[in-house]
């Protein structure tokens, strides 16, 4: 989706203006891909934006690097307090997406990063539908031809820059080829995980979802999120290896993410899901995931960071 100027972006302590938020070409991780991310979504509630999960994401965000070896020079609170002031800097009262970046930048080159100063970013904008309007009805699924890492080639549990091409791949694949959005195997041929989301389906009323450890899934915060509201509405949850025709003979299938938010399936490979329309437990946990984003839910407060 395009992004959409806002005034100030933070980069390594200042608020600067969002044409001067640039970077050196020769920056490390420019060249090789070393560096972590997050994506957050901020909501309009009745009672004022909120960024959801917000320390939890932050959280995420210190591990990766943590795995990576990179120091980030700011703790857990300065940086959920700088992504919450960044909010009201750039007035964004209805809500929008957060993109906060650690990354290598000018100093040196080469593949061992050792050297190269680590600094950190986190910009904001407005944002809409991810996948698009018309995912409310069901997005068409592609099994990609390209695998998901092995937790010994790129660290699956860190939102790794570089590794982000791998998805990249997945997408532009599906996409090209008349669909919504790839799901990828793992090197065991099981169900992985989306390109950036994570992967539900429900069948004779339970619901499943591929294990991360195993899978080599990134383990995903609306995920969880998903988990605890599926079982707050009763169901069961669990999470078990997949194959592939699991997918094809699924009753419901949806899938899960920040950007994404709660987006059903109605076909995977040309096979319609259920009758490709989204099915009555899906849709009662995306009802009750958007009620609770936008403050509608009290007993989900805590996932809201008031701006």
């Amino acid at each position: 989706m395009p992004i959409t100027p806002t005034k100030k972006i933070w980069m390594d302590g200042e608020f600067v203006d969002w044409d001067d938020a640039t970077v050196h070409v020769l920056s490390h991780t420019l060249h090789y891909g070393m560096g972590a991310f997050e994506g957050i979504r901020a909501y309009k509630t009745p009672n004022g934006v909120a960024i959801f999960r917000l320390k939890d994401h932050m959280e995420r965000l210190l591990r990766s690097c943590r795995i990576l070896m990179m120091d980030v020079p700011y703790s857990l609170k300065e940086l959920c307090e700088t992504a919450k002031e960044l909010v009201r800097v750039n007035e964004l009262h209805d809500g929008c997406y957060l993109r906060p970046i650690v990354y290598l930048g000018y100093g040196e080159i080469g593949v061992n990063p050792i050297g190269a100063p680590v600094q950190t970013a986190i910009a904001a904008w407005p944002w809409g539908a991810y996948l698009g309007e018309h995912a409310e009805k069901g997005v068409r699924m592609k099994i990609s031809s390209w695998s998901r890492h092995h937790p010994n080639a790129m660290p699956t549990a860190s939102k790794t820059i570089g590794g982000y091409v791998n998805a990249s791949l997945a997408k532009v694949e599906a996409v090209k080829a008349g669909y919504d959005e790839a799901i990828m195997l793992g090197p065991d041929g099981r169900v992985s995980e989306c390109t950036g989301e994570n992967l539900f389906i429900v069948k004779d009323g339970v619901i499943l979802s591929p294990p991360p450890s195993e899978a080599g899934a990134l383990r995903g915060i609306t995920q969880a999120s998903i988990v605890k509201i599926a079982a707050d509405l009763g169901y069961v949850v669990s999470f078990e290896a997949m194959r592939r025709d699991d997918l094809y003979l699924a009753d419901e299938a949806f899938l899960t993410g920040t950007a994404a938010e709660v987006v059903p399936i109605s076909s995977v490979d040309d096979r319609l899901v259920g009758d490709g329309n989204p099915g009555p437990i899906t849709t009662e946990i995306k009802t009750t995931y958007h009620q609770a984003i936008r403050g509608e839910r009290p007993q989900y407060e805590e996932w809201l960071a008031r701006v």
